[in-house]
């Protein structure tokens, strides 16, 4: 593996209501303005208690789960230069079967964000499409076609599988990163890379309850990564078999999941070379 991979005040001093002069109301006009004023004040009042309360929670929040956010935003705000399209073919051995099925991989940039699109063929007429579209911080948007019917559904609905792969389609969306838990539990070399290592943890532990990743800090790209089921046991081990960098970009040509609990193993390549 190659690794190159302001405060707001409430005042009654508002300009509509007063003037360098103080200029008095009309008796009459008084109590209106003063009503109009009260909601007013009291909207700022929220706001500000809203902003309270999250500079509360921020500062809660340890130096790791600082660093851990930041470096999770840096990541979620990145996307690619320019579009892409490229073909491959996505192995699944289970059982002792070795199923191979050709995929299309397409990467769209608009101005607003980012999608990532798979059409996996299961046969002359069964074909699987996923649409993940990234919007930086944002939640992803996923829609999962089935011979041409798709449909939307969310990130908590996006752990199930890739046409019958061990990839999860809030994998490869990188769902995880969009749980509120996130923190640097430590620094090391894993794998030739130095890799700043991030724990994922899942408040409504429905399919993951937490993701520890090791994350390249050259190409913030993932070395590797464990996820750990309901229970808290290993689940899932996932890894790039090559991040390398390319006219100024980094790229991987194949990712591999392995399910630990099942013994099934599935390999994504792309055909970056037209070998496949």
């Amino acid at each position: 593996m190659k690794c190159s991979v302001s405060s707001v005040q409430c005042s009654g001093s508002l300009a509509p209501f007063s003037t360098g002069t103080h200029a008095r109301l009309p008796s009459g006009n008084r109590q209106s303005a003063i009503g109009n004023l009260f909601p007013l004040c009291m909207a700022l009042l929220l706001i500000l208690g809203a902003l309270s309360g999250r500079a509360e929670t921020t500062n809660d929040w340890s130096d790791a789960e600082i660093q851990g956010h930041a470096l999770v935003q840096k990541i979620l705000q990145s996307q690619p230069a320019e579009n892409q399209t490229n073909s491959g073919v996505l192995q699944i051995k289970a059982k002792g079967q070795l199923t191979k099925l050709p995929v299309t991989w397409e990467t769209l940039v608009t101005a607003t964000n980012w999608s990532n699109r798979y059409l996996v063929k299961r046969g002359e007429t069964n074909v699987t499409t996923l649409v993940v579209t990234h919007a930086g911080t944002a939640a992803n948007q996923y829609q999962l076609g089935e011979n041409g019917v798709a449909h939307e559904i969310n990130g908590r609905q996006a752990f199930v599988p890739l046409a019958g792969s061990d990839f999860w389609l809030g994998d490869l969306g990188l769902e995880f990163f969009h749980w509120p838990g996130q923190k640097i539990v430590k620094k090391e070399f894993h794998r030739q890379c130095a890799c700043a290592v991030v724990e994922s943890t899942n408040p409504d532990p429905h399919g993951y309850s937490r993701v520890v990743c090791w994350i390249d800090e050259e190409s913030l790209g993932i070395v590797e990564a464990y996820a750990y089921d309901a229970q808290g046991q290993k689940l899932k081990n996932f890894y790039p078999k090559s991040l390398e960098k390319v006219n100024g970009q980094y790229r991987v040509e194949s990712m591999i999941m392995e399910n630990l609990q099942t013994d099934s193993t599935s390999r994504l390549e792309f055909d970056f070379n037209g070998q496949l």
